[in-house]
C-alpha cells in the first residue's frame, strides 16, 4: 500500500474535521507488515471515535503518509502535515525514522505520540511535545537478557548490522550480561555472510545466537543457516526486536520458525477492551493481530481523549501529557518523566518474552514476563 501525499494546500479548509497525521512504514525497506498492523489498530480507534460522536461532534480524520522506513522522508512529512494543519501526530514502528519525526515535530511545536518506536533517546534533549506508548529499549530488552541468563546462557554471539537501534541494543545486552558473568561476542553483519555466522558460533562456543538485523533478510537467511548446522543443534536463538511476531515469518521459515525468542508488549490476558479490539482487528486483518496493532489502537484512543478535553490547540495539548489517564487495550496509560528518557513515556507496558510452539508455529508461548 502507498498512500501519495496529499498536494500542497490540500487537507483542512473547511474546518469539518479535526485531523491526525500518521506516520507509517507501508513500503520497502519499512518493515510493512509491521505499518499494516499498526494501521489497523489506529484505523479501527478512529472509527470507533467517530462512531461514537467524534471530536466534539466533529468527526477525526487520519492523514496517512507513508514513510518506507526513510529518516528524511519521515521528516518531510512531519513538515508538510505540520503545513496541513494537523492536530498531531501518530504513529511509526522503527526507531530511527521516529527519531527524525520526533526531531522534526518538537522543533516545529507538533505534539507527536509515538506508537512503536522503543529507542530511549528518541530526542537529543527533552522535549514537551512528544510522548511514547511503547517501552523503552533500555527497559524491555533488559527483561530478555535476565530470560536469556535464566535460560542458562552465558556465551552469547549478537549477530549486529550497522544502525544507531542496533547498537544501542547490543550496549544494552552487553551492560546486562557482563556484569552477571556473560561473555557477549559481536558479528559485525557488514562483514559477514549468513553462512559464515555459522563458522563464528562455533568458533566461539556461543549457546546463544541473538539477531540484531533487519527482517526478512539478513534474519530469515541466518536462521536458515543455522538450522541447518548439526553443530548448533542446541543453539538458542533469539530476536529481541521481535522479527517473530508477525505471520510473514512463519511463512518464510515454516518450522524453523518456531523457538526462537522474541519481546512482544502485551499483558498475559487482555482486559476486556482488549478482548474486544482484538476480535475486531482480526477480522480487520484476516489474522491475529501483532502488539503493534495494539500500540496503534491505543495510540489514537490517547489523542482522541486529548483532543475532546483540551482541543485542536497544539500549544495546549504538550502540557497535557502528565494529565493523561485513558483505559487502553493494555491496562490504564499514564505519562510521566522516566530517568535517561527525553520523552513523556508509559511507564510500562506489559513486556513478554515469547516464542512461536514447536509443536504448533502459529502458537505464541510465553516463556518470561517482566
Amino acid at each position: 500500500m502507498n498512500v501519495p501525499p496529499t498536494p500542497p494546500g490540500a487537507g483542512r479548509t473547511d474546518g469539518s474535521s479535526v485531523q491526525i497525521g500518521v506516520l507509517v512504514p507501508l513500503t520497502r525497506p519499512g518493515w510493512v507488515e509491521a505499518g499494516r498492523h499498526l494501521l489497523a489498530g489506529l484505523e479501527l480507534a478512529a472509527r470507533e471515535v467517530n462512531d461514537a460522536g467524534g471530536i466534539a461532534g466533529r468527526p477525526l480524520e487520519l492523514v496517512v503518509r507513508d514513510t518506507a522506513a526513510d529518516p528524511q522522508r519521515a521528516a518531510a512529512a512531519v513538515d508538510e502535515l505540520a503545513r496541513l494543519g494537523v492536530a498531531a501526530l501518530a504513529g511509526e514502528y522503527h526507531s530511527v525514522v521516529a527519531r527524525a519525526a520526533a526531531a522534526r515535530a518538537d522543533a516545529l511545536g507538533l505534539p507527536f505520540l509515538c506508537s512503536s518506536a522503543v529507542l530511549d533517546a528518541l530526542t537529543d534533549q527533552p522535549t514537551e511535545w512528544v510522548a511514547r506508548l511503547a517501552p523503552a529499549q533500555s527497559h524491555g530488552w533488559q527483561i530478555y537478557a535476565d530470560f536469556v541468563l535464566g535460560a542458562g546462557h552465558d556465551r552469547i554471539a549478537v549477530a549486529v548490522e550497522s544502525s544507531v537501534y542496533w547498537a544501542s541494543g547490543a550496549r544494552i545486552l552487553r551492560d546486562c550480561l557482563t556484569p552477571r558473568g556473560g561473555t557477549v561476542t559481536e558479528l559485525d553483519m557488514r562483514a559477514l555472510a549468513p553462512t559464515a555466522v555459522c563458522d563464528e558460533l562455533v568458533e566461539h562456543r556461543a549457546t546463544a545466537l541473538l539477531l540484531l538485523v533487519g527482517n526478512p533478510e539478513p534474519a530469515v537467511s541466518i536462521v536458515r543457516s543455522v538450522r541447518r548446522d548439526r553443530r548448533l543443534a542446541e543453539i538458542l536463538i533469539g530476536a529481541p526486536a521481535g522479527q517473530p511476531e508477525f505471520a510473514e515469518w512463519a511463512r518464510l521459515l515454516g518450522e524453523d520458525s518456531a523457538g526462537i525468542s522474541f519481546l512482544r508488549y502485551l499483558p498475559e490476558r487482555l482486559n476486556p477492551l482488549g478482548v474486544r479490539v482484538e476480535t475486531a482487528l482480526r477480522e480487520r486483518l484476516a489474522e491475529a493481530p501483532s502488539f503493534v496493532a495494539f500500540e496503534g489502537y491505543d495510540t489514537v484512543t490517547v489523542l482522541a481523549e486529548v483532543l475532546r478535553s483540551h482541543g485542536e490547540d497544539r500549544a495546549r495539548t504538550a502540557p497535557s501529557w502528565p494529565r493523561v489517564a485513558v483505559e487502553g487495550t493494555r491496562g490504564q496509560i499514564r505519562f510521566s518523566r522516566m530517568p535517561g528518557i527525553s520523552v513523556w513515556q508509559w511507564a510500562w507496558t506489559p513486556v513478554q518474552v515469547v516464542d512461536r510452539d514447536p509443536a504448533e508455529p502459529d502458537r505464541i508461548r510465553i516463556l518470561h514476563t517482566g
